[in-house]
């Protein structure tokens, strides 16, 4: 039988980029190593450019983002799903206040470019 996740159990991430909220992670119910968060991002806000080591799956549920993968500018709208390859270079920006769940490994480990060590693996997915 698969754990239920309360509601009283997610997991809230404040940075200056958004608030993420995790929903199911490898300490928090999930029997695999797939990780699920809700981002929400006022209008504004803007990501650092930063790595992931493994893929990640994006849905916009609410407002609108630009986010650019690689040399490659994308523009998600609600219903909009954008898989980004791990090792590529993302960063998000908040054209509104939008809302987003994303999908990716519970051990993904984030880096900045230019630095030597990587970040380590971003707590809400953990």
């Amino acid at each position: 039988m698969s754990p239920v996740v309360p509601i009283a159990a997610r997991r809230r991430h404040e940075t200056p980029a958004g608030v993420m909220t995790t929903l199911a992670s490898p300490t928090l119910g999930a029997t695999t190593r797939l990780s699920l968060w809700e981002v929400a991002m006022a209008a504004g806000a803007s990501g650092p450019l930063h790595t992931i080591d493994s893929e990640q799956i994006w849905t916009l549920f609410e407002g609108e983002i630009a986010i650019t993968v690689g040399e490659r500018r994308e523009v998600l709208r609600p219903g909009d799903t954008l898989a980004v390859a791990g090792g590529v270079g993302r960063q998000v920006q908040a054209t509104t206040d939008a809302r987003l769940l994303v999908c990716g490994n519970g051990d993904a480990v984030a880096s900045v470019p230019g630095q030597p060590t990587p970040l380590g693996t971003p707590p809400w997915i953990a």
